[in-house]
């Protein structure tokens, strides 16, 4: 008599839009890959209802975290049916957050809302969460798959991720030590990264009508593949510079806000960050928004970072040192701008 009620609670769960079989099988057929990112520091194994992961034992150490979504490229993901690159995108860009700060990875945690779980959308999804955990170093240590049909369309879901990472108080980067005649140095993105996608996509397919499997004019490119380009983590160049006993200013992330919301975010009152547009080149898929869409220049510049996906602002003295250490792990860069007198704000030169 149970056996019958709990079958038949079952099937009508899954009448409502929600299968728990189907849910717990793509869950466990992830197990192994996850497992894979596993650090020394993580305890346990993956199926517990919390992560453990051990304390840093500094005893200045503290632990920073930051939390964030793919936002509407996954508009585009579910488009070309093609979603391992938006896990390696949450990721690298939780990464890119707390390293602003000065902080490294330690574990990382996602979760994914969808109206029914499709097991093979799911793997691919996890495949990039773990690809790109393993690139910084960092476990996965959990996180929530959940079925909501009703909440979210049919055939979509929703990527956040969550990172905690680490960094000695002495060494936590704050900007407030920058100063006038400070150096700013940018970081190549590698396209939109995970912003500006709801008026990329109004521009691109509403407007101008192309699908993403045409190029983009003057490039060998398709659309789509410029748009789910993977937002890059710079983990790898600055904490080689930290290394290296690279006396770092201040450092921001470019991302939704672009440059006039994010470096004032690190810049004391006193001064401005002088950003010379001229000098980096603009990629190909921002000048055709701009142009098509009749987007106002600076509007562009605070809603996309325009091929710039971070920035490290360093004293003057310290640039030689900075830039040969950067060539020697062939991290493309630019000098970008000056710090200089002003009240907290970006200003342009060009």
């Amino acid at each position: 008599m149970s056996k019958g009620i709990q079958s038949e609670k079952k099937s009508a769960y899954a009448q409502a839009g929600v299968n728990i079989d189907v849910k717990m099988n793509a869950v466990g057929s992830i197990k192994e890959m996850v497992a894979a990112t596993k650090t020394q520091a993580v305890i346990g194994n993956i199926g517990a209802f919390g992560g453990l992961h051990k304390v840093p034992t500094g005893k200045d150490e503290i632990l920073v975290a930051s939390t964030d979504g793919v936002g509407t490229k996954l508009k585009v993901a579910a488009m070309m049916n093609k979603h391992d690159t938006v896990g390696q995108d949450i990721v690298n860009h939780c990464v890119n957050d707390i390293l602003v700060q000065g902080a490294l990875p330690l574990f990382f945690m996602d979760y994914i809302g969808t109206a029914k779980v499709d097991p093979v959308v799911f793997k691919s999804v996890v495949s990039g969460l773990c690809k790109a955990c393993k690139e910084n170093h960092m476990a996965l240590l959990g996180g929530e798959t959940a079925e909501m049909p009703g909440l979210y369309p049919a055939g979509e879901y929703d990527l956040v991720g969550t990172i905690v990472g680490h960094v000695k108080k002495s060494q936590l980067i704050t900007g407030k030590s920058i100063r006038a005649g400070d150096m700013i140095i940018g970081f190549p993105s590698g396209g939109l990264q995970t912003n500006g996608f709801s008026l990329a996509r109004r521009v691109i397919f509403d407007l101008c009508q192309y699908s993403w499997q045409d190029k983009l004019p003057g490039t060998n490119q398709t659309f789509g593949d410029a748009l789910l380009a993977v937002h890059k983590s710079f983990l790898k160049p600055v904490a080689k510079l930290l290394e290296r006993k690279i006396k770092i200013s201040g450092m921001a992330h470019i991302t939704g806000g672009g440059f006039p919301d994010n470096i004032p975010r690190v810049l004391p009152k006193a001064v401005n960050a002088e950003i010379d547009r001229a000098s980096w080149e603009v990629p190909t898929i921002f000048k055709f928004i701009e142009n098509q869409g009749k987007v106002d220049r600076d509007e562009m510049y605070r809603v996309f970072n325009m091929g710039i996906g971070f920035v490290v602002i360093i004293p003057k003295n310290q640039m030689t040192k900075a830039t040969n250490i950067l060539k020697a792990q062939h991290q493309p860069y630019h000098v970008i701008g000056v710090i200089r007198k002003g009240k907290g704000i970006v200003t342009y030169k060009n």
